[in-house]
């Protein structure tokens, strides 16, 4: 990128503040640290993505993912740096294609419970519990709201420890951050059923609010994100953050 493009891109918009759900391992989590900070996956994204368009990011903690969502409504933040589409956020959220990454959404339960999941309708009449603000993909969010009994919850440690304590039937949450938090609270006797309940994709989204939402920038970032996507980038982070999650959870235990 030439001088004059760097020097035009800092006038405009001298920065970009990233958040995202903090309890989202290994794509993003608090800093032990420094409890102001995300690390992860996304967060070293957010830093390489910097690099490509020439404006510094700041992968921040803001709060529990539903103020997360409120501050990009709000213009506070500038960046999600993983976000599931539905057509609620469309209205202040601009999406990035390609996607950061695919995510599956599991059904968990506890073995002694015995429940057989093949299909949303199996989960009717069931007491379930996920986390407040959460998306699991546009259809399966209408089902639930019409046909499903589903409590929200302030986080997913909260919610695997409700499940485990035999509190709720069964908890909707994506597999890979599901399973890390199950590890990092010695969780078990706990199962995800085979059959997924959606299969969705982890965007970066720029807020509509923001003041660095310019047709010039959105298109930077977007060529950035279609070379990360072209050089799996993403799938060597996830594997260095998951080792960096269970070594931490595993110092802590000791």
């Amino acid at each position: 990128m030439s001088a004059v493009l760097l020097s035009a891109n800092s006038q405009a918009c001298p920065r970009l503040l990233a958040s995202g759900n903090p309890e989202y391992p290994p794509f993003l989590w608090q800093d032990p640290k420094n409890d102001q900070r995300l690390i992860g996956a996304n967060a070293e994204l957010m830093q390489l993505l910097a690099q490509e368009i020439g404006v510094p990011i700041e992968t921040r903690y803001v709060g529990p993912w539903g103020r997360v969502q409120e501050s990009a409504k709000n213009g506070r933040i500038d960046l999600i740096a993983g976000a599931f589409l539905t057509q609620g956020r469309l209205s202040y959220l601009r999406y990035f294609q390609p996607a950061i990454r695919d995510t599956k959404t599991l059904i968990w339960s506890r073995e002694a419970r015995h429940l057989s999941y093949q299909r949303w309708e199996d989960l009717v009449g069931l007491e379930g519990i996920t986390v407040v603000n959460n998306s699991f993909g546009q259809a399966f969010d209408q089902f639930a709201a019409t046909h499903l009994k589903v409590q929200q919850v302030g986080s997913i440690k909260n919610a695997l420890q409700m499940l485990n304590l035999g509190r709720a039937d069964y908890l909707i949450y994506e597999d890979t951050p599901g399973l890390a938090y199950a590890a990092s609270i010695n969780a078990k006797g706990l199962q995800t059923a085979s059959v997924p309940v959606s299969n969705e994709k982890l965007y970066l989204t720029l807020a509509l609010s923001s003041p660095c939402n310019t047709d010039q920038l959105a298109g930077r970032i977007a060529r950035a994100m279609k070379k990360f996507s072209d050089e799996k980038t993403v799938d060597g982070l996830v594997e260095k953050y998951l080792r960096v999650w269970q070594q931490q959870n595993s110092s802590v235990g000791k």
